[in-house]
């Protein structure tokens, strides 16, 4: 499903210009001294907690409303007297002020839950343009699906949703570098060529994740276009049951056979076998996540769904994920 991305980045790579995909700005030497010596003086935080994979996302979906006297909730302002007056003359309470506001507070949970650091160490992803994009993309694909159940109403929401997306995608695209004045003609075209192929991914992986959730689909389909839109490079590598399992036992055996004899290249044999066992976990995790996310969405009532008043699961290995 995912184009050939280093032939897009190969394509960056050819422009002169620095490329700085961090939006920490550079520091001078001294800067970076005294920062350094800074830290020095600070203990290092304590360890994380592993997170186990295998007790997250199993629970019976609810409902994602936050309740009312949730510090998170972003509810309509209630003017009262001469500014609502104001105010409702400049449209501000207008069916379409009131969807576009609701837009940006949904977007809002889309970006702070992709941009948690989290969501990339408990599916072990590396935080990347093309990873971030995934997941922007996976739960553009939660909301708007949830926002058709509500009709052509939703349909309209939704439509603000994707406008915000497609404007936030532009920037992200456009930090990936710095531009000199004389290379702005030319970074302008490829930007262009850049949102128009993406643009194709967003609707290919959009189409992917809806036919994957129809009854008659494939029991392991869902679980196959995680794979190839989130964690597979070229999008030609399938996961399959059978294969892991293979995966599992011959790892098990390879322990056992070599318990007391152990060479340098039986060591790397063991940890590729290993680490493929563990990319076969994570695509699992994801699936039981997605279809969780899809669940509880369908569970949360259309107010709450249309003013952004909801929030996705928390990754936490906390009981409301088991």
């Amino acid at each position: 499903m995912f184009p050939r991305w280093s032939r897009a980045l190969g394509s960056l790579k050819n422009l002169k210009y620095r490329n700085d995909v961090s939006p920490i700005p550079r520091q001078t030497y001294s800067m970076a001294t005294a920062s350094a010596a800074a830290a020095a003086d600070v203990s290092p935080p304590p360890p994380k907690s592993p997170v186990n994979l295998d007790k997250l996302f199993w629970s019976k979906p609810c409902s994602l409303a936050l309740p009312a006297d949730s510090p998170h909730r972003m509810d309509e302002p209630n003017y009262e007297g001469f500014k609502r007056i104001i105010l409702k003359l400049m449209l501000f309470y207008s069916k379409q002020s009131k969807s576009i506001r609701g837009a940006n507070v949904i977007y809002r949970r889309v970006v702070s839950q992709v941009d948690k650091p989290l969501i990339y160490d408990v599916f072990n992803l590396e935080k990347t343009f093309k990873m971030t994009f995934s997941l922007l993309v996976l739960h553009m694909w939660f909301c708007l699906r949830r926002l058709k159940e509500e009709g052509k109403e939703g349909v309209e929401l939704g439509q603000y949703l994707y406008e915000l997306y497609n404007h936030d995608v532009e920037l992200r695209v456009s930090k990936a570098g710095v531009y000199s004045v004389a290379l702005i003609f030319e970074v302008n075209l490829l930007l262009s060529k850049w949102m128009k192929e993406l643009e194709r991914i967003f609707y290919g992986n959009i189409v992917a994740y809806d036919a994957a959730m129809l009854p008659e689909a494939k029991k392991d389909e869902l679980q196959n276009v995680i794979w190839r839109n989130v964690f597979c490079d070229d999008g030609t590598s399938k996961p399959d049951d059978a294969a892991l399992r293979a995966v599992q036992v011959f790892s098990a055996l390879l322990f056992s056979i070599v318990a007391n004899h152990v060479s340098c290249k039986v060591i790397a044999l063991i940890k590729a076998v290993t680490s493929l066992n563990c990319v076969f976990i994570y695509v699992q995790a994801m699936t039981r996540y997605v279809r969780r996310e899809v669940g509880c969405l369908s569970l949360t009532d259309k107010e709450a769904m249309f003013s952004g008043n909801f929030m996705f699961t928390p990754l936490e290995n906390t009981s409301t994920n088991k």
